[in-house]
This record gives structure tokens, sequence and C-alpha cells, in this order.
């Protein structure tokens, strides 16, 4: 019998605990950072929001620029390692931005804090797209069965939904309190304790990416080349990564609209008072945690597939009512709810790419699939604002007794689009078979860290 402080089995619930650890320090680093740089370092300067932009356009630049190839040296590394490296080179460059934070203010020019934040934003998530393929692969061995991977996924979602409720309230106090550097420390304290867990989870039960033929030495541009080229290949070829892929893109696209545009809605069309906004980010994390959690449950029921296209169903509708919404109660409560399944199907997708990479390859296809999904979600910021401002900003009126503008039209066109991605989803994914099964893809050595067909699924 399993204790009840166990969840799925101990070596999961090890790592778990590491990257719940982990991502409360990284909420907490993150929310300091931008508190900073825009209340201190560009306090009262004209280029704040610019400067405060630059942390975020060095997160997407190592996300774009260093994910897809980390993915050739994860699948070639054994990921516990991978993972343990990761975690050190993280943890000692918060170390050393701690220590520099001790300097007074003024020992620095404002360009230079800049470049050393920048810099170290950019390394830190450079460093993550190596940890995370390598934490998705490790799972992938230490949690088998869709449904048992869905929870896995699930639980991963919910602690990562807690972990940005808990960590941006500590972070203003430990700031403009105890200081910077106190902030900065305990971030880096999460990684050695992140560390010290994944050492504890059993190396026995992780099996090392296999090394493929004719490779060559993997450090070698051409090798590095090769390999990524032969991911590429196998992505392409798979029917079932591409639909997914595909789908995934569309959803970003329709609901990329709310991370730019929401904040709009909530003060022009809901009537919000701008200090009750809080509360809008907090229903979406609180139905975040409801959706992860129920996920693995109706992931059981119905199949990770039917999970994935009736969530995007269900969340496309639920945009567009939210469009259409003009009280506050009325948002933050279907903000809410429209949280819940849209948690729920990109809970499911994390079995489905298991299913669908063997494990020689899951490095690279997370690689492929979470950059190119990241950047689809850029683009539909840029495009919601750009959409809001410029090509609908004359749109208004009234329509059968319903009131339009230019932010809901946007909203409402994204619910469209979002409905339409889990039409797509529908008619693209298999029904009543894994994802294995529906699309083999390229020959390849048989995966014996997945169990066999019928089964009963992270950052």
């Amino acid at each position: 019998m399993t204790p009840r402080l166990v969840l799925i089995n101990r070596d999961y619930t090890r790592l778990w605990f590491g990257q719940t650890v982990s991502s409360v320090g990284d909420a907490v680093f993150s929310t300091t950072l931008v508190l900073w740089v825009a209340t201190v370092l560009a306090k009262d300067q004209t280029w704040a929001p610019m400067a405060v932009s630059g942390v975020l356009l060095a997160t997407g630049i190592s996300v774009l620029i260093i994910g897809p190839l980390a993915g050739v040296f994860v699948d070639r590394w054994d990921k516990r390692r991978t993972m343990l490296r990761t975690e050190a080179v993280r943890g000692g460059l918060v170390a050393v931005l701690t220590a520099l934070s001790f300097l007074p203010l003024d020992a620095l020019p404002v360009g230079v804090w800049l470049a050393i934040v920048y810099v170290t934003v950019l390394t830190l998530n450079a460093a993550s797209q190596f940890f995370t393929p390598a934490r998705f692969s490790v799972i992938g061995d230490l949690v088998t069965g869709e449904a048992d991977r869905a929870r896995a996924a699930g639980i991963a979602q919910a602690t990562g939904q807690t972990a940005w409720i808990i960590g941006p309230p500590l972070a203003a106090p430990l700031l403009f309190t105890a200081g910077l550097q106190w902030a900065l420390l305990l971030n880096a304290l999460s990684y050695a304790v992140s560390y010290v867990v994944i050492r504890s989870v059993g190396p026995d039960r992780q099996a090392p990416g296999p090394e493929q033929p004719g490779s060559g030495n993997p450090t070698q541009p051409n090798s590095i080349l090769r390999e990524f080229a032969e991911g590429i290949r196998f992505f392409g070829r798979s029917k079932f990564l591409v639909a997914l892929t595909v789908l995934a893109v569309i959803g970003q696209f329709g609901t990329g609209a709310l991370s730019t545009l929401n904040i709009f809605f909530a003060t022009d069309n809901l009537h919000m008072p701008v200090h009750l906004y809080g509360y809008i980010g907090t229903a979406m994390g609180l139905g975040g945690i409801v959706g992860a959690l129920c996920a693995g449950r109706v992931v059981q029921w119905i199949g990770a597939s039917r999970t994935t296209w009736a969530g995007l169903i269900v969340s496309g509708l639920l945009l567009f009512v939210y469009s259409r919404q003009t009280g506050f109660v009325g948002g933050v409560v279907l903000l809410f709810v429209f949280t819940v399944p849209l948690t729920m199907l990109n809970t499911a997708m994390s079995p489905l790419l298991l299913d669908a990479a063997p494990a020689e390859y899951r490095g690279r296809v997370i690689s492929v699939f979470y950059p190119v999904t990241r950047l689809a979600s850029m683009l539909s910021a840029v495009l919601s604002g750009w959409l809001a401002s410029s090509a609908l900003r004359d749109v208004g009126g009234s329509f059968a007794g319903i009131r339009f503008g230019p932010v809901d039209t946007v909203f409402a066109m994204s619910g469209a689009l979002v409905v339409l991605s889990g039409v797509y989803a529908w008619t693209a994914l298999p029904r009543g078979v894994t994802s294995g099964e529906a699309d083999p893809g390229p020959a390849t050595a048989p995966d014996e860290s997945l169990p066999a067909a019928p089964r009963g699924s992270t950052q």
C-alpha cells in the first residue's frame, strides 16, 4: 500500500518536492528582478518599460535559440546528471548575482547593472532549456501509464500555479524590507535543495538515451547539426506530433490575447478598479490548480486525446462568453471556469507527447515543441495588441442588442480560434487508441520505458 505522502511513487515524489521548492524560488526571483529594475534601477525614467521588457526578451531569446539545439545534447547525455549540472549552474549564477547585489547601487553604472541582469536571466533560461527536456524524459521513465502520466503532469501544473500564487506576494516584502540580496539568496538556496533531491532519485530507474549509430562525436558542429536534423525529420514524419503542434499553435494564437489585452478589458468592459486587477490572476491561478488536479482523473475516464480536443472546444466557448461580460464578478468567475479546461488540455498533452516520442528522441521532441508554441504565444501577444490598437481600433457599436468594441472583438475571435483548434484536434487525434499506436513514425528501436498498450498521463 502506497503511503499518503507518496505521489505516484517515491522517486517522483522526491523530484516533485525539489521542483516545488525551485519553482517558488523562481517565482520570487523573477518578480523581484522585475520590481528591482522598474522601481530602483529605472526609477522615474521614461525608458523603464523598455528596461523591464529586456528581462522578458532575454527569456524569449534563450527559449527560441538555445531550446531547439539543447535537445540534441539531452538525448545524448545522462538525464539525471544533466539535471544536476543545470541546477549547479543556475544556483551558481544566482549566487554570483547575490554577491554582486551587496555592492552599493552607485558602484556600477545603471547600464552595467542592467547588462548583468539580462545576461544572468539569459543564462539561467538557457540552462533551463537543458533541464526541462531532461526532467520530462526522467518522468517518462519514473511514471508509466497514460493516467499516471496525466496525474504527474497535473501535479506539476498545480505546483507551478501555486508557486506563482505564493511567490510574487513574497517578492515585494523581501525586496523592500529585507533587500534584494535576500530575495536572490532564497532562489540560490532553492536550487541547492533541488540539487540534493535530484541526487536522491534512484539512477537505476532511468535509462540514458541510447547511442545512435554513426552519430560521431556529439561535441562537433557537424554531429550536432546532423542529430538536430534527425530530430526534425522524426518530428516531421510523425503525423501525430505535427497534429499536436498545429493545434497547440492555433490554441496559443487564440489564448495569447489575454496576456496582452486583459488589463484593458478588465478596466473598460468589466469596469474593474485597477487596484482589484490582482483578483483576476488569483482566479486564473485557482482555476489552473483545480484543472490540473482534476486532469488525471478525467484522462483516466475519457483518455488524453478526448481530454485535449474537448478542453479546447470548451475553453474556446468560455473565452467567447467571457468576451461578452460587462461586470467584475461575472468576469472573474468566467476566467476561473475558463482556466479549468484549459489547464486540463495542457496537462493531457504531456502523456501524448511521451507516448509519441521514443526515449532516444524525447529531448529533441520537447525542444522543438516548446519553442514553437512559445513563439506562437509571443506572436499572438504582438498580433492581438496590433489588432486592438490599429486594425480594429475604430470597431464599435451594437448588433442585436449586443455591444462590441476592439478588445472584446479580439477576445471573441480568439475564442473562435480555440474552438477551431479543438475541432481540428477532434479530427486529427486518434480515437480509442494511444498516440503511439496511431502513428508509430519512422522505424526506431522499441522504447522499453513506455508500457505496452492499452493504457488505463510537465514548466
